[in-house]
Formats: C-alpha cells, structure tokens, sequence
C-alpha cells in the first residue's frame, strides 16, 4: 500500500490557492531538509512566491508549524482509515491502525516530528485528531469499543486503552529502527509482521486485567 505524502502539489505557484500552495511548499521543504530550514522565506522561495506572499495567511512560522501539524494530522487519520479492513477481527483492525501510525511516522519524519512538537507546545493533539468523528482517535476508540476489552459506556477505561493504544504505536514509531529487534523481524518474517504483532499483543492486558 503506498504511503500518502502528507502535503504535496506542483513545485511553482501560479494561481488559485495560494495557503494550501504554501502548505504543500513548506511540506516540500520538511521532508527535504528538515524542520531547522523551515522558514517563511523558504516557503514563498519554494512556492516561487514574494516573500511577503506568506504573510497573508501565516502571521508567523509558528502559525506556518501549526498549519502543518493540522494537515499531518489529519492525513495520519486517513492513512489510518485506509489501512484497516473494516470487515477485519477488531484486534486485526486495531493492530493495523498502529502498523500504519508507525509507516506514517517513518516515511514523513519531519512532519511527524512538526506534528508532536507543536502538540507539545500546546499541551494538546489538535481537536480534529482527538475529538472529531473523522479524526485518528476515534478511528482507535471505535476498534478497541468492537475488540471488546471495554464497553463505550466505560468511558475512562475506554480513553485509558485508546490512550496506551496510542502510546504503544508511538513508542514503536520512535523504537522501530533499534537493531535490538532485527532478528525477532527476521523470524515473523519482516518488519510489518513485527509492529503487526507487538500490537496485537496489547489486548493480552485487557484480558489479563479482566481475570485479575
């Protein structure tokens, strides 16, 4: 399955819409040489706009940044969408939404990295990743409610399972290239199967807590 790019259009700007010209620009820039050459110069130089062309929709680059992160979130989720079966068993299902949470990460480093940075200076994932119907949390809060290890009416158990779900995929995006784990991926057969079953693991402590 190819990977999306998060952001991406044809290099020279020349009419139509100038924020999402400059969004596919800065992502161009992100993925080329990192989040430290990110500038609003850069961006309009790229775009092949004045450089006082940002300023009309970015009143800064953290505003730029934020944008950015927006627009990684909201493709993670659709990645994520795409990547799982609906009609799969929902440990299947939950297993492939954190499989592709670490794809993600790994094919857009930057802005992956631009994502959690901003995130952090906020305090807080964007409300469309965390609360929205069509964001990546509740793509994950519905799986966990099919697999089964809590009920949608146990809400805190249920944002607590999400919530290690999601730090269990995050974690792996940031441990996967360790060569500590090389030969356990040369004996499931590859990388993929790997992340697949350190996630599908997660439900053994639902159910561990449940006969406990």
């Amino acid at each position: 399955m190819k990977l999306p790019c998060p952001i991406t259009g044809p290099k020279p700007y020349h009419h139509g819409d100038l924020r999402r010209a400059l969004l596919e620009a800065a992502s161009r820039v992100l993925e080329r040489e990192g989040p430290n050459a990110l500038s609003l110069r850069a961006v309009a130089r790229e775009a092949g706009v004045s450089p006082a062309a940002p300023y009309h929709h970015f009143k800064d680059k953290s505003e730029l940044m934020l944008a950015i992160s927006e627009e990684g979130f909201d493709q993670l989720y659709k990645f994520m969408l795409q990547s799982s079966d609906p009609d799969a068993p929902p440990m299947e299902r939950v297993a492939a939404i954190g499989v592709a949470y670490v794809e993600f990460a790994k094919a857009h480093p930057s802005i992956y990295r631009v994502m959690y940075d901003c995130s952090r200076d906020l305090e807080s994932l964007p409300d469309k990743a965390h609360k929205a119907e069509d964001g990546a949390f509740s793509l994950l809060k519905k799986a966990m409610i099919d697999l089964g290890v809590v009920s949608s009416d146990q809400e805190v158990d249920l944002e607590l399972a999400c919530i290690a779900a999601w730090c269990a995929a995050h974690g792996l995006a940031e441990m996967v290239g360790f060569r500590q784990f090389d030969s356990l991926k040369a004996k499931m057969g590859g990388e993929k199967a790997f992340l697949a079953g350190v996630l599908s693991h997660l439900g053994m402590f639902g159910q561990a807590r449940n006969r406990g």
